[in-house]
């Protein structure tokens, strides 16, 4: 059964559950010489040129799988060993041009970078400023811009070349979405993994008698294991070590509550749910910042509530997000998620382990609600709000659903110039939400319909439940510090 969409994936994949493997047995000591060879057996290479560059490679997917470099706070790094320096950029003439004598392609050109040569149009790259006028131009469509997938995929221009041609990455501009982990075509951009801190958690906890190490899964995941029940996921998560399950979907209750509040003392109103639409706020539009919901994040949310009922409990939450691996370490989350994985990196501790989560008991996990479970996908949030707000008297709501972050550019961009007609933005840094996070296994259109499956399978149809364990946990806890 088919697993992951690509083949880049299923690289990464293998190299995390050998390191995992590694770990398991207690020797780490050859790594860097049994796995590559083990990935990349040889004689003839499947990947690269020759099988040695595939092994240095694999060797650096290593090191990205331990943590990656500890000095670059970035969740993504690139791999320079693995781009291949794509040499297309730019406006390009295909061989569909007919070298027509209307030259339309030159006449639209306001740099005058396109000269006639042998009746054929050539494109100065010195003094073409790529806007992109000739390919409208041309009657033929003989002319396009063609992008590096991962310039192409990046919506904050975070990504340039450095002098080797090699794929470089501004921190500065980056929101840490993901998009060009998923969309490089040679995975030479990757995620850091923390799957060596997640092993090191679990395994200090002595089998949860030191501590108890919770799982808070994200609803998303209710779309990934294809055929296999989520009290069957749950149950095999429980049985890598994990001492309980908690949804993050319980934190989105939370989160609900907490902007519908703040949306009615406030006026206007954007989310805080997607780590990467917060910075991407934070670093192109810090003029609206103040509309931005003071709420933590659900993820945050969960843990927070988890540990105020277990105080010496470690939480370690499971995603599709790159920008979870980031957040988790801001100082505003205050310590409330030791640790991340994703949901690729939870195939692979599964297998691993040889776990066959059909073959396991089941183990309900049932804690949420409907408005909160369909936080994974793209105007979930919005339905949610609008059903608290109402409860809460609030009826002058004018929600917007920004799906992707060209969506949020422009809708954001209106409320910055006072021109938005709504008071309540939702932003999500994935096209379709979570539930298209870079780091999920599979991207399929029945992933919203998995969603929504898991949402009406939720016995609390409101979020009323889970408020309410929210507002005992701060009285457990005020009473523990009065006491």
């Amino acid at each position: 059964m088919k697993i992951f969409d690509t083949k880049v994936q299923e690289l990464k994949y293998e190299v995390l559950k050998a390191v995992i493997k590694a770990a398991d047995n207690g020797d780490m000591s050859n790594i860097y010489i049994d796995i590559p060879k083990q990935i990349s057996p040889g004689p003839k290479p499947t990947m690269r040129c020759c099988i040695y560059k595939e092994r240095a490679i694999v060797q650096e997917r290593i090191k990205m799988a331990l943590g990656g470099d500890k000095s670059n706070p970035n969740s993504v790094e690139v791999i320079d060993a693995a781009c291949d320096a794509c040499p297309i950029e730019g406006m390009y003439i295909t061989p569909a041009c007919r070298g027509c004598i209307s030259h339309k392609c030159q006449q639209a050109c306001p740099k005058g970078a396109i000269t006639i040569v042998d009746n054929h149009p050539v494109i100065d790259k010195d003094k073409c400023v790529e806007c992109g006028r000739c390919a409208k131009a041309c009657p033929y469509s003989a002319i396009i811009e063609q992008r590096r997938p991962c310039v192409r995929s990046c919506k904050v221009g975070a990504i340039s070349m450095d002098e080797n041609k090699k794929a470089k990455i501004n921190n500065d501009k980056c929101i840490s979405c993901g998009a060009c982990v998923y969309q490089c075509p040679f995975g030479a951009i990757v995620d850091k993994s923390l799957i060596m801190d997640v092993l090191d958690i679990l395994k200090k906890s002595e089998n949860n008698t030191k501590y108890h190490v919770y799982a808070v899964i994200a609803p998303a995941l209710a779309s990934q294991f294809t055929g296999v029940p989520m009290a069957k996921v749950a149950s095999g998560i429980k049985k890598l070590g994990f001492y309980d399950i908690a949804e993050a979907a319980l934190g989105a209750d939370i989160t609900l509550y907490h902007e519908a509040k703040e949306l009615k003392e406030r006026g206007i109103l954007t989310t805080s749910c997607c780590p990467s639409f917060v910075m991407f706020i934070e670093k192109n539009f810090p003029e609206l910042v103040k509309y931005v919901s003071s709420s933590v994040s659900p993820m945050i949310e969960t843990a927070m509530l988890i540990k105020r009922n277990d105080p010496t409990a470690k939480c370690i939450f499971i995603g599709p997000c790159t920008s979870k691996k980031l957040e988790y370490r801001l100082p505003k989350t205050k310590g409330a998620i030791d640790c991340v994985m994703s949901f690729e990196e939870l195939q692979a501790f599964f297998d691993a382990r040889d776990i066959e989560l059909l073959k396991l008991e089941d183990c309900p996990v049932d804690e949420a609600s409907y408005y909160g479970r369909i936080f994974a996908k793209s105007g979930g949030i919005t339905q949610g709000v609008m059903n608290v707000a109402k409860s809460m008297g609030l009826d002058n709501v004018k929600p917007i659903a920004m799906n992707g972050i060209e969506e949020c550019r422009i809708n954001l961009l209106k409320l910055k110039l006072g021109r938005a007609a709504e008071n309540f933005f939702e932003g999500m840094a994935c096209d379709g939400g979570c539930l298209n996070g870079a780091l999920i296994l599979h991207h399929e259109q029945k992933n919203v319909v998995e969603i929504d499956k898991f949402g009406n399978a939720a016995s609390h149809k409101d979020i009323s439940s889970s408020v309410a364990k929210y507002e005992e946990s701060l009285k457990n806890a005020q009473s523990e510090t009065n006491e």
